[in-house]
């Protein structure tokens, strides 16, 4: 079985013909996707794609869309999540540094989707760029309980294990794939069967091969092929190491099958 464990299917990028890039996924062995939330304004379509038995469903505030979240955004999250049982992250949420002119304001609003994801018990979803160190040191301080997922990972094989001993895993994609990502493959080698998930963060992070075109969920099974040649496995005990991962991180519900099963 795969899963894409990083999806946004509810992006307008696929408006003219997501049932043809769900079904591509599956043909290629995808049985399950988790779709993270990034703003209060696409929430319904997360919701909407959420009533699929194959989609499970995140909502959070993106760091990118900061400029676009307003103080009230967080009792409307602690509202969702209250509401809705089927929600199995808090996320997307994070820190990212190339935009230090927010630098502040990300904190703040990040360190109040932690305090919300122990208050409803939920596992992070996290989007971290250039900041692995300083997050980590947040992780830290703020202990968060059901640990959670390190997307788009892209450091380095000491910073992915310590993630792990602070209880997240760390979410393998495109960037692995790039010739000149080799720290990032050492790290990929290095990690234990039970410390990562592969996700394709789709319509974004191209594999290589693919720059300038959209992601799909399809592509997930070309991910699998490269972490199985990293770490000298078989592609069939990645997907269902992978997949169990998943299913351990966000609950049993986020199911599929295909590849592995």
């Amino acid at each position: 079985m795969l899963i894409d464990a990083h999806c946004h299917l509810d992006f307008p990028d696929f408006d003219s013909d997501r049932e043809a890039v769900i079904a591509r996924a599956k043909a290629a062995g995808v049985g399950g996707f988790v779709v993270p939330g990034t703003t209060r304004a696409r929430w319904p379509a997360v919701l909407a794609l959420g009533e699929r038995d194959d989609v499970s469903v995140c909502l959070g505030l993106h760091p990118y869309f900061i400029d676009e979240h307003v103080e009230s955004d967080l009792q409307a999250l602690d509202d969702a999540l209250a509401a809705d049982p089927q929600i199995v992250a808090v996320g997307e949420c994070g820190i990212d540094a190339r935009f230090s002119e927010t630098w502040e304001a990300q904190w703040q609003l990040f360190d109040a989707q932690v305090r919300l994801a122990k208050r409803h018990a939920l596992p992070l979803v996290i989007h971290c760029v250039r900041a692995n160190d300083q997050l980590a040191k947040r992780l830290r301080q703020l202990a968060p309980p059901h640990g959670g997922l390190i997307h788009g990972f892209a450091g380095s094989p000491e910073q992915a294990l310590v993630f792990i001993e602070l209880g997240f895993v760390v979410g393998l994609g495109g960037a692995l794939t790039h010739p000149r990502a080799r720290r990032l493959q050492r790290a990929v080698a290095a990690l234990p069967d039970d410390g990562y998930v592969l996700e394709t963060d789709s319509p974004d992070m191209p594999l290589a091969g693919y720059q300038g075109q959209r992601n799909e969920p399809a592509r997930v099974a070309e991910v699998c092929r490269q972490v199985a040649a990293l770490r000298g496995q078989q592609e069939k005990d990645v997907a269902a190491a992978s997949s169990a991962t998943a299913q351990r991180l966000f609950g049993s519900g986020v199911v599929g099958s295909g590849v592995g099963e």
